[in-house]
């Protein structure tokens, strides 16, 4: 086992990814929130995929060079849009924690999973542009690149997942694994974009990817003694 991560969760939930004060200037405290407005009413009106970063500099009285001075591409504007979403996620996952303290640890990863899919139906727009490696909103933003798996909420969820892992391994729910890909191997499965093309493309239901991450994640890779009553109990759930 990875002392790294073993002393991770030793405190429990992973330490919060950040926080949204910021050391700004009055005047440019009040650029970002008319940005943020005017992008918020422009996704609105037309959807987040159809609006690019000139539209919003142009609605919102700006430079473009101003625009992408804060922000380098739509991703981040959207990271910023969706930053308080995050945070009422981060207590949703504490409230979990607090009510599933004496729980096994797998549960605990299915009660995780079923809030990230929550989310991801709640947010999926925004999250879009957050997801794509290569933004191509228009011609200026061509060269920039923007990789979710670097992003602060990325990361925080990466080291949740793999706490949980952890944590099922040392109790003898899971029999041994590498805790670190099997956390990417989940969050991969979780990728916005993915998540999208499911929905989208394949038609599935919340409740149909949902089945799908349990029956991969939580009774594929558990230990064989207690797989039958996990997954009964899932069932009973899902019903």
């Amino acid at each position: 086992m990875e002392e790294s991560l073993r002393c991770l969760w030793s405190a429990g939930l992973p330490k919060p990814f950040g926080s949204r004060m910021r050391h700004e200037r009055r005047d440019a405290t009040e650029h970002r929130q008319r940005i943020l407005e005017v992008a918020q009413r422009l996704f609105a009106e037309q959807g987040v995929d159809a609006v690019s970063m000139h539209q919003i500099a142009m609605a919102a009285g700006i430079g473009q060079g101003t625009l992408y001075r804060r922000y380098a591409h739509k991703g981040e504007l959207c990271m910023d849009l969706l930053h308080e979403r995050h945070e009422q996620l981060v207590e949703e996952m504490a409230a979990l924690f607090s009510a599933t303290a004496t729980s096994p640890a797998l549960e605990r990863l299915n009660g995780v999973l079923a809030h990230m899919v929550a989310f991801l139906e709640e947010q999926g727009a925004l999250l879009g542009p957050i997801a794509v490696t290569d933004v191509h909103c228009d011609a200026s933003e061509s060269s920039r690149r923007f990789a979710l798996q670097h992003a602060p909420f990325y990361l925080w969820l990466h080291e949740l997942i793999s706490g949980l892992l952890v944590d099922a391994v040392e109790r003898g729910e899971l029999p041994s694994l590498d805790v670190p890909y099997t956390a990417d191997a989940i969050l991969a499965t979780l990728h916005p974009m993915f998540y999208r093309f499911q929905r989208q493309e394949r038609g599935f239901s919340p409740e149909r990817i949902l089945q799908g991450l349990r029956r991969i994640y939580i009774h594929g890779v558990k230990t064989p003694r207690i797989a039958v009553g996990m997954v009964k109990s899932d069932e009973d759930t899902i019903d």
